[in-house]
């Protein structure tokens, strides 16, 4: 992890912060290309759009591969908010891209929602990409604390 990783994962926590004041759950998400160009950023839009695959990671990764080539995305590196869940790792890895950086846990975000809903799918990004032939290098949870802000007070019973 370096100075532009920390930048990068600014991004995408502001990415978050935009999709709750858009009236969304608070996640983002941004792919970068190995030269620091954000490629494309992803924001939450379950709510807005009524779909539950909306989620940050995976409006993210729709948008690149529909421009960009999968040997452009096998060198950049997916920044997201909170850890990818299982339906976004899949994902990012037929995706391509090999490297993931990512804000809160999943445990993180449980504690502050509470225990696992039944509509939950506890499988950590790790596991999912362990899974397969491709190796796909895993940071997090990195900032946490920054990253965990932008849920304080959103998820109410």
């Amino acid at each position: 992890m370096d100075k532009s990783d920390a930048f990068f994962m600014g991004k995408a926590i502001e990415a978050a912060r935009d999709a709750r004041k858009n009236g969304n759950h608070p996640f983002g998400a941004l792919i970068v290309d190995p030269d620091g160009h954000i490629l494309v950023i992803g924001k939450n839009a379950v709510v807005t759009s009524q779909d539950c695959t909306a989620h940050a990671e995976l409006v993210a990764v729709r948008q690149a591969s529909m421009t960009y080539d999968r040997k452009v995305l096998a060198q950049c590196t997916l920044f997201a908010s909170t850890e990818p869940c299982p339906m976004c790792s899949g994902a990012i890895y037929w995706s391509q891209i090999r490297r993931v950086v990512y804000g809160l846990s999943q445990k993180g975000l449980y504690e502050l929602i509470g225990s696992p809903s039944a509509d939950e799918l506890l499988l950590s990004c790790k596991e999912v990409f362990s899974r397969g032939d491709k190796v796909i290098e895993v940071v997090g949870p990195f900032m946490e604390d920054e990253a965990r802000n932008v849920h304080v007070g959103f998820w109410k019973p």
